[in-house]
């Protein structure tokens, strides 16, 4: 009986102690399912167009000392539409004011101009109200110039946050916003069309392809979207993982005393003419050595998303006006913010030739409906990427630019050369998925195998429909197409370097009917009792003397480790090779004596080679 006043003192205690107990175990629940949906919401944000995450959405506004100009801007800006994100203040305004320079010698009155420009630009920055998001001012102490206003701007936090950087001569469309949230959530977030290759989108109106002797820039007037991959200063939307990508590039590139020069590029002038005033030179050879795409806009009537004024400044000495006219909200359809899928959209290069990215062939009726748009002239070169070196593939694609060959096609087994060939608008075969269709059973075959018997279906299927087909292994290089072209004859079917592992197949009924019946045969026949080291080129000929048919050498020289660094090419050699066994940076640096090399550190083309039709 004594014990029960203290039983009724602890109980209180009791109590609190459980609550704090259960407090903590709901508390630690809720942290790992939140942990958890984060860690998967990293991986699998991309999952549709209406489950999108919330993300953040910054607004870079460059200025200097035009206060007419920035004033004019940031009125377009605030009369936008921003919706549900503007209610919820997820529209951040970053305001980035140049400092300016200072005069070597001591000059009162230009100092007190600068001075009293400077202020009044951060009066006016300081009373303006921004009401959809946090507003921040940074008022640099030095003078960056555009270069660094442009690349200092941003540094992404994370994954789900985005830079419209504006210039202040730029006026924006009150729907701007609109368009740019559909375009996050139609290419970024939505997985069916999202891509790796797509950096961001530009709000200009497209007038301006910056490869010398490229095609006019004309798109169908139905199209609202396309891709381009030109970067659009007058109103840029960026995509966090690429300009990532391109900081470090740059730094890399800057801190090795390296330039932005891409040759056949009118960026090359500006650069000669500016140097580092500008930024565009540096991310344009980027976007070249990455392979990356631009989302644009194409309205009619010239009008855009974004209007620059183009006044007096680093790009214009003097004020040039208004580029095209501002969208509003009477001059759209109602499909305005209906986005086509990507894969209905085009692609453009810097010359405004056409890109078809995406094209992996798997089957044979994948490849008879992917021929007929890769073929010119009927002739199909196909090219081997089995024991490939990256480096020798990307020089060969230099050459093919150099000497506008476009009817190539990749065929080997999937890697991430593979892929990214495809992602650059390439054609590749996928060999293993390709044979698995064609022949039964899963015996394992080696790669020359593989090689031999991909091959022969590719070219029976391209005598079929009437192509001649150029095979090259990938230790071969194509140097001169039209002195080749110039040598073959009529009366001879096949041509054959053994050495060099090249071979042309004339397209004929001869020839045909002789690889259905005889070749393709006797190649499946090797594949199934030879298994390790078969020839594809030895074999065609064999079978084709047998025949007694008319054949003939394919004209080409070897680069040997002892070849005469002096040696000409110009001896009507149109094919180059070299031996597996050799060093690649052996051959590599005979390739660069005899100017045969045409890549730059980052493995792509030193030069942009426009022609102004590829048909």
């Amino acid at each position: 009986m004594v014990i029960t006043q203290p039983k009724k003192k602890l109980l209180p205690f009791i109590l609190l102690f459980l609550f704090c107990i259960s407090v903590i175990i709901i508390l630690l629940l809720l942290v790992s399912e939140t942990t958890r949906l984060l860690t998967q919401q990293g991986t699998t944000f991309r999952s549709n167009h209406n489950n999108v995450p919330p993300f953040t959405f910054l607004i870079k506004v460059l200025t200097f000392n035009r206060l007419h100009s920035l004033s004019r801007c940031l009125r377009s800006l605030s009369s936008a539409h921003y919706g549900v994100a503007g209610d919820t203040r997820r529209i951040h305004l970053h305001i980035y004011i140049d400092h300016f320079p200072l005069p070597p010698q001591k000059d009162e009155s230009v100092g007190d101009d600068n001075l009293k420009s400077a202020k009044e630009v951060l009066d006016f920055v300081d009373k303006f109200e921004w009401r959809f998001g946090d507003k921040l001012v940074h008022y640099r102490t030095g003078n960056a110039g555009l270069q660094g206003q442009w690349l200092e701007a941003w540094w992404p936090s994370s994954d789900h946050e985005f830079a419209f950087v504006v210039e202040d001569d730029l006026e924006v469309s009150p729907l701007y916003y609109e368009f740019l949230e559909r375009v996050i959530h139609s290419y970024y977030y939505d997985a069916n069309s999202y891509s790796p290759s797509i950096y961001g989108a530009s709000l200009q109106r497209p007038r301006f392809v910056p490869g010398k002797h490229g095609n006019k820039l004309q798109v169908d007037p139905k199209t609202n979207v396309f891709l381009y991959q030109l970067v659009g200063t007058w109103g840029q939307l960026l995509f966090p993982k690429p300009w990532k990508e391109f900081r470090l590039w740059y730094d890399e590139h800057k801190s090795n005393g390296k330039k932005p020069f891409l040759d056949g590029m009118v960026t090359n002038g500006w650069y000669k003419k500016l140097g580092e005033r500008i930024w565009t030179p540096w991310f344009i050879k980027f976007i070249h050595s990455r392979g990356y795409f631009n989302i644009y806009t194409n309205f009619q009537n010239e009008c855009a998303l974004s209007v620059s004024h183009r006044d007096a400044g680093v790009n214009y000495g003097k004020t040039a006006g208004p580029d095209s006219q501002l969208l509003n909200r009477s001059s759209i359809s109602s499909g305005f913010l209906k986005l086509q899928p990507l894969s209905s959209l085009k692609w453009y290069d810097y010359c405004f030739s056409e890109v078809v990215p995406g094209r992996v062939v798997r089957n044979l009726n994948e490849l008879g409906n992917i021929l007929p748009s890769v073929q010119r002239g009927k002739t199909i070169v196909l090219v081997s990427l089995f024991a490939a070196e990256e480096m020798f593939i990307r020089n060969l694609l230099c050459h093919f630019e150099k000497l506008n060959t476009h009817n190539h096609i990749f065929i080997g087994p999937a890697s991430e050369l593979f892929s990214d060939l495809s992602r650059r608008g390439h054609p590749v075969i996928d060999a293993d998925m390709f044979l698995d269709t064609l022949i039964k059973g899963k015996t394992y075959y080696t790669n020359s195998v593989k090689e031999a018997m991909g091959n022969a279906y590719v070219v029976k299927k391209c005598l079929e429909l009437g192509y001649s087909t150029w095979v090259f292994s990938s230790n071969a290089l194509l140097v001169d197409e039209g002195l080749l072209h110039s040598r073959m004859r009529s009366e001879h079917d096949f041509y054959i370097g053994e050495s060099s592992g090249v071979l042309i197949v004339q397209s004929s009924s001869v020839t045909q009917k002789l690889w259905s019946n005889e070749l393709l045969h006797s190649i499946l026949s090797c594949s199934a009792t030879k298994n390790q080291g078969l020839d594809f080129v030895h074999i065609v000929k064999e079978v084709v003397e047998r025949e007694d048919k008319m054949i003939k050498t394919v004209e080409t020289m070897s680069i040997e480790e002892n070849t005469n660094a002096n040696q000409s090419l110009g001896d009507g050699k149109p094919v180059v090779y070299w031996s597996r066994e050799v060093d690649s940076n052996i051959i590599r640096t005979k390739l660069e004596k005899l100017n045969f090399w045409l890549i730059d550190d980052d493995l792509s083309c030193k030069a942009v080679v426009c022609y102004s039709s590829l048909r």
